[in-house]
């Protein structure tokens, strides 16, 4: 069995963005030489996530409106978690849109089910951060 590792680095413009890194993950797949196996992505920070839905800008918005509907940013004093940092919403925000994404591996290519892409998701940004793509596999 293969076992393949590759970090993503990121380091947003802003607090939160979503990110397309399905291009990157295929590359990794690439790389690794896997054709039939188990591809993990995973944030390697706990104010990020990395999840699987549609590229539909429309789609991006609807989670930025819902997210801080459920946890805004401000007021900060509005979370105890807030006093040496302001990111107690990135904290909520990462734990409802989740940590990681395992994805099937056949013939040398993610499967996915149609419109499916990976998203790198910040809520905390505008500093380095990573993600981790584990490949394991024949």
């Amino acid at each position: 069995m293969k076992s393949y590792r590759k970090e993503l680095p990121f380091h947003t413009k802003t607090r939160r963005a979503y990110i397309n890194i399905t291009p990157q993950v295929e590359a990794a797949l690439a790389e690794s030489g896997v054709r039939e196996g188990l591809c993990l992505v995973n944030a390697m920070n706990i104010t990020a996530s990395v999840f699987i839905n549609d590229d539909e800008s429309g789609l991006h918005r609807d989670f930025e409106r819902w997210l801080e509907r459920l946890a805004p940013e401000k007021p900060y004093d509005q979370y105890d978690h807030n006093g040496y940092e302001d990111n107690a919403d990135a904290h909520l925000k990462r734990t409802v849109m989740g940590r990681e994404v395992v994805v099937a591996i056949t013939g040398g290519k993610l499967d996915f089910g149609r419109w499916e892409q990976i998203f790198y998701g910040e809520f905390d940004g505008m500093r380095d951060k990573r993600a981790l793509v584990k490949i394991i596999g024949e």
